[in-house]
């Protein structure tokens, strides 16, 4: 059973290291997605890069994971409540995809902060 939950939590983080990089690499063409009325655009772009690397490397790592998870989580739900939700109101229903990806990686987030409390 460690072994499930090991190799899911390192599966898990993945990804967000992945997105982390691509948050510096391509800061540029991501400050789009930066709302309009949030000044500093790739600024947030490289702070939320930051975020997503630091996330997945406390959670690859086993440090400090219930904080990381946790602050992952709520990250996740700005980026559902600032960005996705505002997009599907403004009629864009392609945008429903996001929002439901990243609410399940929020969940997903809680769940590792959850297994893994007692671990930080």
């Amino acid at each position: 059973m460690n072994n499930l939950k090991n190799v899911g939590r390192i599966v898990f983080a993945i990804p967000f290291a992945i997105f982390g990089i691509m948050h510096f690499m391509k800061a540029g063409d991501m400050s789009g997605m930066v709302p309009s009325w949030v000044p500093g655009g790739v600024f947030w772009v490289y702070v939320i890069g930051l975020a997503l690397l630091a996330a997945a490397i406390s959670i690859i790592l086993k440090k400090q994971i219930y904080l990381a998870s946790v602050l992952l989580a709520v990250l996740l739900f700005v980026f559902i409540l600032t960005m996705h939700l505002p997009t599907i109101m403004g009629g864009d229903q392609m945008a429903m995809s996001n929002l439901l990806k990243d609410m399940s990686l929020a969940g997903g987030a809680l769940l590792i902060a959850g297994l893994f409390k007692d671990n930080s």
